[in-house]
């Protein structure tokens, strides 16, 4: 079967609705209920993509068998419109988030070089590096993901503007595969746990760098509150490809360009624990639903091992095979002079 995917769209400023794309035209996925019923499937939830996830097994066995019908010639006369006419907005706005950190080895050795830490005071840059390969490889072998949250508040759609606070000088891009959940999830073994997947979406994991540590504080670790959920901090999107058509999470290219130069192009081959992974150890410790996100860490190149971080004018070009391309401009934050003293944002 050829793939289609998924996504919500808003046509002319109206309501947004979930949209089946095939070959760059869409369709309102409530269009398709007919057809549906007349193949001996029954469409649920149609309306938006999030209700569509929420019966998704049958759900896709509906929609995958409507769009075959189109293809073959079956169905004709039906209510499409390009892509390009659209506003293309996040194809799922889920109740969780949730983000691997330090989960490409690559990426994780380049952190470690370029930000050290007290364990590491005085050592050279390559003293550092080998001491970053022989610690991930360890931790591969015997440690456990390191899992946070993100609010559903920081996502933008694929094509939106990334708005940069102006107290922020080291905005950076983290591209990485999402995961799009697809049943409710507890205790999933790692043998079965991309059975519970609907889908993988592109999605870009915003981090204020500055804000990561406390210095205040540094007994309390990392704060991922203030680096990594302002408004904006993650692009997701274009669409949502179903899982069906990703055979191998394990093996895609992820490629992110700045202004046209390619800073990240990593397969995800070097993640450090992989998609089944991190739903065995997820859904170990909380419940997933349908339509939460994970996602999985993002591949070496980032802006601070570059160190050079988002400016206003920036366009970052974020693509992962087979799942679409998101294009995001950046912009400076507008403050009311009053907000800088009270801490408001307008």
């Amino acid at each position: 079967m050829k793939p289609f995917h998924l996504g919500t769209f808003s046509a002319g400023g109206g309501p947004a609705f979930a949209g089946v794309v095939i070959e760059g035209q869409v369709i309102a996925a409530a269009a398709l209920a007919p057809l549906c019923a007349r193949l001996g499937y029954e469409l649920r939830q149609p309306e938006q993509v999030l209700g569509l996830l929420e019966d998704w097994p049958r759900n896709f066995a509906a929609l995958a068998a409507a769009v075959e019908a189109i293809r073959n010639g079956q169905a004709t006369g039906l209510p499409f419109i390009a892509e390009s006419q659209l506003q293309v907005l996040p194809p799922v706005l889920p109740r969780q988030i949730f983000c691997s950190g330090a989960n490409y080895k690559k990426h994780v050795v380049d952190l470690i070089v370029a930000q050290g830490g007290p364990h590491l005071e005085g050592k050279t840059p390559e003293e550092r590096r080998v001491w970053g390969v022989q610690r991930m490889d360890e931790r591969a072998q015997r440690g456990k993901p390191f899992v946070f949250t993100k609010l559903p508040s920081s996502i933008i759609g694929p094509f939106d503007p990334i708005t940069l606070p102006p107290e922020i000088q080291q905005a950076d891009w983290e591209l990485e595969l999402g995961v799009i959940m697809g049943r409710p999830a507890r205790r999933v073994p790692r043998a079965a746990a991309l059975e519970y997947v609907a889908g993988y979406v592109v999605v870009n994991d915003i981090t204020a760098r500055e804000l990561v540590y406390r210095p205040d504080i540094p007994e309390m670790g990392m704060d991922w509150l203030i680096s990594k959920s302002a408004p904006g901090f993650l692009p997701v999107g274009p669409y949502l490809t179903p899982a069906a058509f990703v055979p191998d999470p394990q093996s895609l290219t992820v490629t992110l360009k700045l202004n046209g130069q390619v800073m990240q192009h990593e397969s995800t081959a070097d993640m450090i624990f992989g998609v089944a992974h991190l739903i065995e150890y997820i859904s170990a410790y909380v419940q997933l639903w349908p339509g939460d996100l994970i996602c999985t860490g993002s591949p070496a190149g980032n802006g601070m091992h570059y160190n050079r971080f988002l400016r206003e004018g920036d366009v970052l070009e974020g693509s992962i095979d087979g799942l679409g391309t998101q294009r995001n401009r950046c912009q400076l934050e507008t403050l009311s002079p009053a907000a800088f003293g009270r801490g408001v944002r307008v």
